[in-house]
This record gives C-alpha cells, structure tokens and sequence, in this order.
C-alpha cells in the first residue's frame, strides 16, 4: 500500500513474499517516481525495483510527562496560504520528505521574524492514541533562538488535549535534534531502516 504521494512517498507491503513484493513495485509510477519503506531492517529490492537509498532512523516516544505549553505570542497556526513558506523552509532544510500536501496532515505552527516564516513544527502519522511529531524545520539563520523548543512544546498541547502521546523519527546522524528531542521529554524506543525505491 502506498499513501496519496502528493501527502508523501510512504509505502509499506504485507511481507517479503512475492505477491507483496510484486504490489509493492506496481506503487510507482514512473522513472521519477520514489517510494520510501519504513521498518526494521533494510528492505529487499522488489523485482523490478532498485534501491537507491538507504537511511538509518531512530524512533523516539515521549510516553513520560510532557513540557508546559508555551506562552508565546509569536506562535502562529499555518494554513494553505503558507504553503509555499512552509514547502522552502522543508526543502532546504530537509527535516524528511515532502510534498504538496504535506502540510495538510494536520497542524502546523509556526514563527514569523519579519513576515518571513523562520520556523515550523507540526504533526503527521495519527494512530489511536499516538501522534507523530514532524516537520521540524528552522532556517539556519534563526537556529539558536529557541524557535524549534518552542514550537514542538505547542504541538504537543494539541497531543495533549486529544489524549495522544508524541512520537516521532529522526535521522539517525542528526545529533543536535535527537538531543533537542531528549531535551524535550523523548527516548529512542526503535532503530529502523528507510529504505528508497525507484523503478530499475
């Protein structure tokens, strides 16, 4: 199965066995078209496919008591008439994938300095009673304000208020946001592999 690509390049099969393998390939459509696979270890090339890039992530759960929620006037709800800020801000900076729609998952907030959007946190996967933190994003030329801290604390509220404990990925070399994140009440729960596929 695959999600609405303009939401993202997830995709996931049932198993190794060929028949999954085979709908798995069948997802992409095209030369340019990329498919991302999630799981504990490095995915097999579905005939037909190749691999053309793997990733290693970390997994982390915030299932303990979560930060208070910022006092912060600053703090913005975005919305489609900051897509294309929001869609720069995610591709220079690259927090993970995404697409047109990914700021459709759910809320997003940001931080404006000077009308210019400096920051971003939002959210992504919903399952019950977990919520994935995502979208973490802040132009170098704001880092060290704080702005990221601030912003996550303000998704969490809304995990909060839905009863939702946060999770999240990271890139297994992004040491400054992993400690961020143990900063902010997070533990490593899993390792996991990302997997990249395209057509062969």
């Amino acid at each position: 199965m695959r999600i609405d690509p303009s939401y993202g390049p997830f995709a996931a099969a049932r198993d190794h066995s060929e028949e999954a393998q085979a709908a798995l390939a069948e997802t992409l459509k095209g030369a340019e078209d990329r498919i991302y696979v999630v799981e504990p270890e490095p995915w097999p090339e579905p005939p037909g496919t190749r691999v053309i890039g793997r990733r290693d992530l970390v997994q982390m759960i915030a299932d303990g008591a979560l930060p208070a929620p910022p006092e912060d006037s600053r703090i913005v709800l975005l919305d489609e008439q900051d897509a294309g800020q929001m869609a720069a801000l995610a591709h220079a900076t690259q927090p993970g994938p995404w697409s047109s729609g990914t700021h459709r998952y759910g809320d997003y907030y940001g931080i404006r300095v000077d009308g210019r959007l400096a920051a971003m946190a939002g959210e992504r996967m919903l399952i019950p009673g977990f919520a994935e933190l995502s979208g973490v994003a802040t132009w170098p030329e704001f880092r060290g304000q704080g702005f990221a801290a601030t912003l996550i604390k303000r998704v969490f509220a809304g995990f909060a208020a839905r009863g939702d404990t946060p999770f999240l990925h990271s890139y297994a070399e992004n040491a400054g946001a992993i400690r961020l994140y143990e900063q902010l009440g997070f533990r490593q729960r899993a390792q996991l592999v990302l997997t990249v596929l395209a057509l062969a």
